[in-house]
């Protein structure tokens, strides 16, 4: 133990000259006891700052490192989240002007395709008249000609009527021919 009969020696005529002197000596505060007490307190808060809050405040300081590189990361994923949507909004404008890109054009073809098969249809209906006006023609013309030979077969057998005489095939052939001319 420390000698404490120098120490009060010393701190007696400072603790008596002062009225915080009449509060030590009324709560009993021994100098020897309490200069132990801040020695002993020293030495463990050395201790513990090397041993316990030491460890502890590099632990500490650790977790806030993670955190930091986990907000970092955050940050960097907000990012790029915001990044990507950007990029798929674009991608799905791209493809949304593809479509309406790719409708109009399929109207126009679908446009184009009905002109030109109406086109073809009005072609094919010309094709058609014409072909019934040949066949009127041709049948007009058949009939004409049957008619020709109807009529000039009555005038010959008129004419054989008239004249009383038998016609030959040739003199028939004969009429016809003149009838047919004057018809």
């Amino acid at each position: 133990m420390i000698p404490t009969a120098p120490l009060q020696a010393f701190a007696a005529p400072l603790l008596a000259a002062n009225p915080a002197a009449e509060i030590v000596s009324k709560f009993g505060l021994a100098t020897d006891k309490f200069l132990a007490q801040v020695l002993i307190f020293l030495a463990v808060y050395f201790i513990l700052n090397k041993f316990a809050f030491g460890p502890i405040l590099g632990m500490l300081e650790q977790r806030r490192a993670r955190i930091a590189d986990g907000e970092a990361k955050l940050e960097k994923i907000a990012r790029d989240l915001e990044q990507a949507q950007q990029n798929a909004q674009a991608v799905l404008d791209k493809a949304n002007q593809d479509a309406a890109r790719l409708i109009q054009e399929a109207g126009d073809s679908a446009k184009a395709l009905a002109e030109k098969r109406q086109q073809d249809a009005v072609h094919e209906a010309n094709q058609i008249v014409a072909k019934a006006r040949e066949a009127a023609q041709r049948e007009q013309e058949q009939i004409l000609a049957q008619l020709k030979r109807e009529f000039g077969r009555l005038v010959a057998d008129a004419t054989s009527k008239v004249t009383g005489k038998v016609l030959t095939s040739e003199d028939q052939s004969r009429i016809n021919q003149e009838t047919a001319a004057k018809i």
